[in-house]
């Protein structure tokens, strides 16, 4: 079992928790009350600061009920905190634009993360041929 340092920024956030057998993505919450308006763009923060393992990286994403109940989207779609990015003052933030007017109260779960090892390296062999069927192109395996 790997441990995580974790620096938490406000003393009245709910602490980070793994539930084993559950999912691997842990959630994150709002530091802060945030109001925002339409249109609006904002980095939420989200009180904690980490030092991920050497050879690690975290995956931010929103969770599947923040657009639902908060109408926010990740302005980067998934947010990706290396291993450097460890500082004292290095908290999380979520990048979030409204896409209606909208209030986010302190401790609401609004994204998600996991933690990852780092690619391996990899190299690239450039062919004419890969000698597998066609799958339909993009789009082509239907909606159900």
């Amino acid at each position: 079992m790997e441990k995580i340092r974790i620096k938490y920024f406000y003393n009245d956030i709910e602490k980070l928790q793994y539930i084993d057998g559950k999912s691997d993505w842990i959630d994150l919450r709002a530091a802060e009350d945030v109001e925002m308006k339409a249109g609006e763009f904002r980095l939420i923060p989200l009180g904690i600061a980490m030092e991920l393992p050497k050879g690690y990286e975290a995956h931010v994403i929103p969770r599947s009920s923040t657009f639902k109940n908060f109408g926010i989207i990740q302005t980067n779609s998934m947010g990706l905190i290396d291993e450097s990015y460890c500082g004292d003052n290095d908290q999380w933030f979520m990048p979030a634009l409204a896409m209606r007017d909208t209030k986010i109260c302190k401790n609401d779960r609004i994204c998600q993360f996991r933690i990852m090892k780092h690619q391996p390296v990899l190299e690239f062999e450039a062919v004419d041929v890969l000698g597998h069927g066609d799958r339909g192109g993009f789009g082509s395996t239907g909606k159900q």
